[in-house]
C-alpha cells in the first residue's frame, strides 16, 4: 500500500507529550500496520519516539537528538538525519520491522474553552477571548500548545489560560469570572489569581517549581524550588519577568507564588 502522508505536515503526525501506553492504545485501535505517529519521549527529554502498529503489535522506536560539527541531528538505529521529515520520508519507502509508514494515525479532536482574554506577544502566538473555543493541534510543552480557532487560523496558546471544553460546568464556571482563588474543579492549572492581578510591584515570589532553560534562551532565568524571587513585570503571555541572585530575566507564572508577609 503506498504511503499517505505529507512528511513536512508536522501536525499531522506529531503528538507531543503522549504517554507509551496512550500511544498503543492508539494506534492498536487501526487495523492496517504501518500507522505511526511521533511523540515526545518521556525518559529523554529533547528526544523522540516513532511509534508504528507492526502486526499484531506497536514498536516504539527511540530518535535521538544529538549534535554533530554544531548541528543537530536525528539518528534512529543506525540511521541519522538532518531532520525529523527527512527520517520519516527514508521510512515511507523503507521498512522498519514488517512495514514502511504508510499514514498517521487520526487525531482525536480536543477542543478547549478560554478563561481569560489572550492578547498574545509573540507573533507565533494565537490571540483569543475569554470564552472562545479552540481546537488543539499538538502538545508542543507543558505551559505552551498549538490550537486553532473557528476561523482557522493556527498558534501558540499558553495551558493555564484554557480549560477542556467537555463538561457541563465549563459556561458556569466562566461566568463566574474565576475570582475564587482555587482552581476550578478537576483542573491541573492554576489560573491567575484575581489577588495576584491586582498586586503591586516589585513583590517578592516564591519559586514552587524548578526550571532549567533551553541553553539558547540567555533571558530565561533558571529556578530553583524555594528561591525567592523579585516580580518586577507581569505579562498577560503569562511570562513574568523578575531578579534572582543578580540577573535579571523572564519565567513562567506558573512556577511561583507570592509570599504574602512581603520582605
Amino acid at each position: 500500500m503506498a504511503a499517505l502522508f505529507d512528511p513536512n505536515d508536522r501536525s499531522s503526525w506529531y503528538f507531543g507529550q503522549m504517554s507509551r501506553q496512550d500511544a498503543t492504545d492508539l494506534l492498536m485501535g487501526e487495523k492496517e500496520g504501518g500507522v505511526f505517529l511521533v511523540r515526545d519521549s518521556i525518559s529523554i527529554h529533547g528526544d523522540y519516539v516513532l511509534c508504528v502498529r507492526e502486526d499484531s503489535k506497536v514498536s516504539h522506536y527511540i530518535i535521538n537528538k544529538i549534535q554533530q560539527n554544531d548541528q543537530i541531528k536525528y539518528r534512529i538505529g543506525d540511521q541519522t538525519f538532518n531532520d525529523l521529515p527527512s527520517l520519516l520520508s527514508f521510512y515511507k519507502l523503507h521498512y522498519l520491522d514488517t512495514t514502511p509508514l504508510i499514514r498517521p494515525a487520526p487525531k482525536r479532536v480536543e477542543k478547549v474553552i478560554a478563561k481569560f482574554d489572550f492578547n498574545g506577544s509573540d507573533q507565533d502566538d494565537l490571540p483569543f477571548k475569554k470564552g472562545d473555543i479552540l481546537t488543539i493541534i499538538s502538545k508542543d510543552e507543558d505551559q505552551w500548545w498549538t490550537a486553532k480557532n473557528s476561523a482557522g487560523l493556527m498558534g501558540s496558546i499558553p495551558v493555564p489560560y484554557i480549560q477542556k471544553y467537555n463538561d457541563q460546568d465549563v459556561l458556569a464556571d466562566l461566568g463566574s469570572s474565576f475570582v475564587d482563588n482555587s482552581p476550578p474543579s478537576g483542573s491541573h492549572v492554576e489560573p491567575i489569581r484575581r489577588s495576584n492581578v491586582q498586586r503591586k510591584l516589585p513583590a517578592f515570589a516564591k519559586v514552587k517549581q524548578a526550571r532549567v532553560p533551553n541553553a539558547y534562551d540567555k533571558t530565561a532565568l533558571k529556578l530553583e524550588i524555594g528561591e525567592i524571587i523579585k516580580v518586577t513585570k507581569m505579562n498577560i503571555n503569562g511570562q513574568w519577568e523578575g531578579e534572582l541572585k543578580g540577573k535579571t530575566g523572564h519565567f513562567p507564572f506558573t512556577h511561583v507564588e507570592f509570599i504574602d508577609n512581603e520582605m
